[in-house]
């Protein structure tokens, strides 16, 4: 059990991570926060994937003379990486609007706890 524990101390990383991202996004009032807890879970997701794809003794998945092409199993592959960055890129321009759409929020409504948010939208016509 303790071989179990240890040897998958990155997916324990991970998970504790997204405890608190979504601890964030759900018991928090302040819309920053929020997106805090957000952005925390979304790189916690990121983090899952990068540490699934990580192979020991593999090397990057450029033509090396001396494994050669016949041996493929000893190259990394890049998919996993590639996609995981255009999920950090879409990741931080999400983040971008969201926080964009914050400022807007408060410069509207003066507020950005949400029961507060929700009772000033409520008591508008």
């Amino acid at each position: 059990m303790i071989d179990f524990i240890r040897g998958h101390y990155t997916y324990w990383g991970v998970i504790l991570l997204m405890l608190i991202g979504m601890y964030g996004m759900i018991f928090k009032n302040n819309l920053v926060k929020k997106l805090i807890g957000m952005t925390i879970f979304q790189v916690s997701i990121i983090m899952f994937y990068v540490a699934s794809a990580a192979k020991w003794a593999a090397t990057v998945p450029v033509l090396d003379p001396a494994i050669g092409a016949a041996d493929a199993a000893r190259y990394i592959s890049p998919l996993q990486h590639c996609l995981m960055l255009t999920a950090i890129v879409v990741g931080v321009a999400t983040s971008g609007v969201a926080f964009a759409l914050a400022i807007v929020i408060y410069r509207h409504y003066k507020t950005l706890d949400e029961p507060l948010l929700i009772e000033r939208m409520k008591a508008q016509p």
